[in-house]
């Protein structure tokens, strides 16, 4: 992207995702549209793997080039290098990898925000069931228009944390963390051990302009088929540097270890294939590798970034002329996720009406909303075509 692009430039790019065509699309945060590039790559790499040998020297060291071609695609939308990064299936997949691989100890704690998703918390309680790990609820809720969040992190750390798990953009209320602040907190933090933070970047990955060397995270679980637009079953794990020596493998397979000349183990991989585990959905690695490659010839990760942000402020000022409508914050949106409420009126119905009429968006449980999601690809005209939809609809239901 460039300056000179207009609104005709992006017609034309959105021609290439089949799945904004006959919708409106407002639910990029539960899974984006795959684009024509990714969708045919996936299957011309099953064709080619069929027509050259499923299982054969030919394959096996192209699948080797294609498998590292996307850890590098990866790495460079996140402005990291290529041995940061662990393939996985989806978030929940990096965040257990980095949750079980912890040498936890009884009476250790993990603080957890309460704007988790419920994957991580079945995990997280899990583990406090069998290690004896206790577990803290930090009220981040709570500081989304008022308080601040990095000092209420501060205010609930104690010698025995371990582990801080949150979301840099939160999946509920649509809220950015100040992610380099939280994790210099932990960091700094006078514990028994070194406070690591773990972040789960669902929403972040593909929406934010990011770098993550300097957050300076040491776990960054994230997804392909989110707002990357890549095909559901790809995923990722950044592990920082200095986190990466104290952190275990939990589930181990060959390729996460070096061999010698009989096929034996014989050492962990000193990257992020260390966490790796074995045969895994190789032409879907090549959708999301032709997903990620089609956003960066529209432009940067922070031009997205900077098209979103307008697109989710000028939502955001419309749906506040809607009588009955709050949204959940009171100041323009830091992202692509508008949550708001509607009064006197089911938001399960609400939604369910929307998708009738071609607008698709979602409910979430906690806090009882309604989410609204924005991508650099969305269009004024369907935002307002939605706030038409809401208020139309709230003038019948009177």
């Amino acid at each position: 992207m460039n300056n000179s692009l207009s609104s005709n430039d992006l017609q034309e790019h959105r021609q290439k995702f089949p799945g904004l065509v006959n919708k409106t699309y407002f639910n990029f945060g539960g899974q984006g549209t795959m684009p024509d590039a990714a969708l045919n790559a996936i299957i011309d790499t099953h064709k080619y793997i069929q027509q050259v040998g499923p299982f054969s020297g030919q394959i096996n060291s192209w699948l080797t080039d294609k498998i590292n071609a996307l850890r590098e695609a990866i790495a460079t939308e996140l402005n990291t290098t290529a041995q940061t990064i662990t393939i996985t299936e989806n978030v929940t997949a990096g965040c257990n990898i980095a949750l079980w691989g912890v040498d936890w100890q009884n009476g250790d704690r993990i603080l957890m925000s309460d704007c988790e998703h419920p994957g991580i918390i079945a995990t997280v309680e899990e583990i406090t069931r069998r290690f004896g790990v206790e577990v803290t609820i930090c009220p981040i809720m709570d500081s989304l228009n008022d308080s601040d969040p990095v000092e209420i992190i501060r205010a609930h750390l104690t010698e025995n944390t371990r582990l801080v798990v949150l979301s840099h953009l939160l999946w509920n209320t649509g809220q950015v963390l100040p992610l380099k602040e939280i994790a210099q907190t932990c960091h700094n933090y006078p514990a028994k051990h070194t406070v690591r933070l773990m972040v789960d970047a669902a929403q972040s990955v593909g929406s934010l302009d990011l770098n993550l060397p300097e957050l300076e995270v040491d776990y960054y679980a994230f997804t392909g088929h989110k707002w990357l637009c890549g095909p559901a079953g790809v995923g990722g794990l950044y592990i920082s540097k200095e986190a990466f020596g104290h952190l275990n493998p939990t589930f181990i397979g060959w390729r996460g270890v070096k061999m010698d000349g009989k096929g034996k183990p014989i050492a962990w991989k000193q990257d992020g294939t260390k966490y790796e585990v074995a045969t895994s959905a190789y032409p879907e690695y090549e959708g999301l590798r032709n997903a990620i490659a089609l956003h960066q010839s529209w432009g940067t990760s922070k031009q997205r970034y900077q098209r979103i942000c307008e697109i989710s402020k000028y939502l955001w000022a419309q749906l506040q002329t809607i009588n009955r409508l709050s949204c959940l914050k009171n100041t323009p949106p830091e992202a692509g996720l508008i949550s708001f409420t509607v009064a006197d009126i089911e938001h399960a119905k609400m939604v369910d009406d929307l998708e009738k009429q071609g607008f698709l968006l979602r409910t979430i449980a906690d806090p009882d909303c309604i989410r609204a999601c924005v991508h650099y690809l969305t269009l004024k005209e369907e935002c307002d075509r939605l706030v038409s939809a809401i208020d139309k609809q709230l003038l019948t239901d009177n």
